[in-house]
């Protein structure tokens, strides 16, 4: 084994270690690798166990076994990230590995690229003035992908879990049923939301018979990436919003970096672009996006919240149950975070509660795409 790596892995001994979450980093920086390790290690929960200078030291990390989550850097010296990530995987199919990637149109493009050759999910870096937003994003992908990991051999081979309900007394005391004839499908998501958006492409087989817009938390270089990524997994048409379009059925239309996606209530119905504030520190934000549904389309709504850390899409959820849409979230057995879809649940405004897999083939239905 490289000398260098051998010094980098520490040994778990058993006992409390054992509980906590694993983790390997891989950067090619010295710098980035003791601050990521800081940042990690200020939380009870997590225990970085190897640290890697570039991707052939990963993979021998991975090949040694005990690790739960891996922050990969995507460009490295001997082996980029890209190259190592397949090699990783293979070792342990389980392995959760979040890609962390500079914010750039090229670091983007890099990061779903990843995310299609088995990467779990990605993380920018941070600019000037962002080091403790990244921090708590940081620690809670690391956690939500390591308790996924965990839970998984739990999960029964022979399909897909069966939903898992919160409390009795969460639950909206709403219609079970869904719309006779849906009119849009609205979906928000954050931490976690790429690769879930892709399960959920990943089964429309046919072309949506309504339109769909998206809103996802995620730096403005990313969206034209991530359009792109979904518009290559599933059958519907994947493209980023612009102001003054007319929404069609089978495409899929994602909310712009630094802007608010809403739609007109007017006929045609358009897509319009806001500037307007932030809300729960986004923009684009889910909860804008609900609210313009309500007058445009009513009870003829379906609106989804997936996994995500905050309350967006709570109060936004809320209303549109209100005016009789139909209300689904994710589950927090397949949520990377529960906040977003647990603050639907916690207004009693989900209709249904299903885990990832089922959510998938619910809206695929709902849409008029499966």
């Amino acid at each position: 084994m490289n000398q260098a790596l051998g010094s980098t892995i520490r040994s778990v001994s058993p006992g409390a270690d054992q509980e906590r979450l694993r983790v390997l980093i891989c950067d090619d920086s010295a710098v980035v690798r003791a601050a990521t390790t800081r940042i990690l290690e200020a939380d009870p929960d997590l225990h970085v166990v190897a640290r890697a200078r570039n991707g052939e030291e990963a993979v021998s990390a991975v090949r040694r076994g005990g690790i739960d989550v891996a922050v990969l850097d995507l460009e490295m010296p001997v082996m980029d990230g890209l190259t190592a990530l397949p090699l990783m995987m293979h070792c342990d199919p389980r392995l959760r590995v979040i890609v962390a990637s500079t914010l750039t149109t090229r670091g983007a493009s890099a990061a779903m690229e990843a995310l299609r050759r088995g990467a779990a999910d990605c993380i920018p870096k941070p600019g000037s003035g962002e080091e403790k937003s990244f921090a708590q994003e940081l620690i809670a992908r690391v956690k939500g992908h390591g308790a996924l990991r965990r839970r998984a051999p739990a999960r029964s081979p022979a399909g897909p879990a069966a939903p898992v309900a919160p409390p009795a007394p969460l639950l909206a005391a709403r219609p079970r049923h869904a719309p006779a004839q849906a009119g849009i499908l609205a979906i928000g998501s954050s931490t976690g939301g790429p690769q879930a958006l892709a399960e959920i492409f990943r089964a429309f087989r046919s072309r949506p018979s309504i339109p769909v817009v998206l809103t996802q938390h995620m730096p403005a270089t990313f969206i034209p990436m991530l359009a792109e990524h979904l518009n290559r997994v599933g059958a519907a048409r994947v493209v980023v919003a612009e102001a003054g379009t007319v929404l069609q059925a089978g495409c899929a239309y994602l909310a712009p970096g630094g802007q608010h996606l809403l739609i007109s209530a007017g006929k045609p119905t358009v897509l319009q672009l806001s500037d307007g504030p932030e809300e729960h520190f986004c923009r684009p934000a889910v909860d804008p996006m609900f609210r313009s549904l309500v007058a445009a389309y009513g009870e003829r709504c379906v609106a989804a919240v997936l996994t995500g850390m905050g309350h967006d899409g709570g109060a936004g959820a809320a209303a549109v149950a209100a005016a009789g849409g139909h209300v689904l979230v994710q589950d927090a057995q397949s949520s990377v975070v529960w906040g977003m879809p647990g603050a639907v649940v916690e207004r009693r405004a989900a209709h249904e509660v299903l885990p990832l897999p089922e959510l998938a083939r619910r809206l695929a239905q709902l849409a008029g795409a499966a």
